[in-house]
């Protein structure tokens, strides 16, 4: 679609897959044929039964988030049933990883797939799951900068090293690498204070989630872009998470600030229910462009 400013938006999904939906490969074919650019899968390791982080969406947490498949698992089998369809994690809890193991899974993934996959970076909202890690959570952000950096070194040398407060391991061989070179697309996820900060430092993209409260996302995507000119780095992108209903005045707004892809959500429900949204979604952007 073509906002009046000119300026291209794509469309991507975002989806909770689990043991009681429809599966990742059912999931992306639908995704590709109704005309997505992207598919998107949340990631929870647990969930702590004793938690008191609130829900981000206020109210209870939907019981479909103790189901998830792993996001990895996930994005393997919907880049294998698909062609053109970019795939990826909408976000990785990173502190939640170890950067050594998931920098060989994102290679392996991004190899296998011909360079489809984006790796969404996020520290996560429910602090007890990342204290579960051994993660204080306080200092998430900062293991979560680390582990990325480390991940960047291993992709992009024959031997990498890495020294830091959170991540230190002498020279290593790691291999394959990504089909992306220097590496897999970095998609920063967040709306906080920092977010403009990590995704300058060591992101492509960032996914804007949208929270009150905030400046104008045109003023932020501003400074964005600012910044990284001043750090001599190329203009990174801006996406956006959109849930409920689509309209045109909202999709010609955030393009018109800068957002170059909107990615919608797709409610939990059964196979058939799920694949008949995205075809639902699908034709729904194919009308506004």
């Amino acid at each position: 679609m073509e906002a009046p400013s000119g300026r291209r938006v794509e469309f991507g999904l975002t989806v909770f897959s689990t043991d009681e939906s429809a599966d990742p490969s059912q999931l992306a074919i639908a995704a590709e044929q109704a005309g997505f650019a992207l598919l998107l899968f949340p990631d929870h390791t647990h969930i702590p039964v004793e938690r008191r982080s609130p829900y981000p969406g206020g109210g209870e947490m939907p019981a479909f988030y103790r189901r998830t498949h792993d996001p990895l698992v996930a994005c393997s089998w919907a880049l294998a049933a698909t062609r053109q369809l970019r795939v990826g994690i909408g976000v990785c809890l990173v502190p939640a990883r170890d950067p050594i193991i998931l920098a060989k899974q994102v290679a392996s993934v991004d190899h296998l797939s011909g360079g489809r996959f984006v790796l969404g970076v996020g520290a996560g909202w429910n602090a007890e799951e990342i204290a579960d890690h051994g993660v204080e959570p306080a200092r998430r952000w900062d293991v979560m900068r680390e582990r990325v950096l480390a991940m960047q070194a291993i992709w992009a040398g024959d031997e990498a090293e890495f020294h830091g407060a959170h991540v230190d391991f002498g020279p290593m061989w790691s291999w394959p690498k990504p089909a992306q070179r220097p590496r897999p697309t970095i998609m920063v996820g967040g709306h906080g204070d920092g977010v403009i900060d990590r995704v300058v430092e060591y992101g492509d993209e960032w996914l804007v989630m949208p929270s009150p409260g905030r400046p104008a996302l045109r003023d932020r995507i501003r400074l964005l872009h600012e910044r990284a000119s001043a750090a001599g780095r190329r203009r990174p992108a801006v996406s956006c998470q959109l849930y409920g209903a689509i309209r045109s005045e909202l999709v010609d707004k955030l393009a018109d600030s800068g957002v170059g892809r909107i990615d919608l959500s797709v409610a939990h429900g059964s196979a058939e229910q799920m694949i008949d949204e995205i075809g639902r979604l699908g034709e729904t952007i194919a009308a506004l462009g």
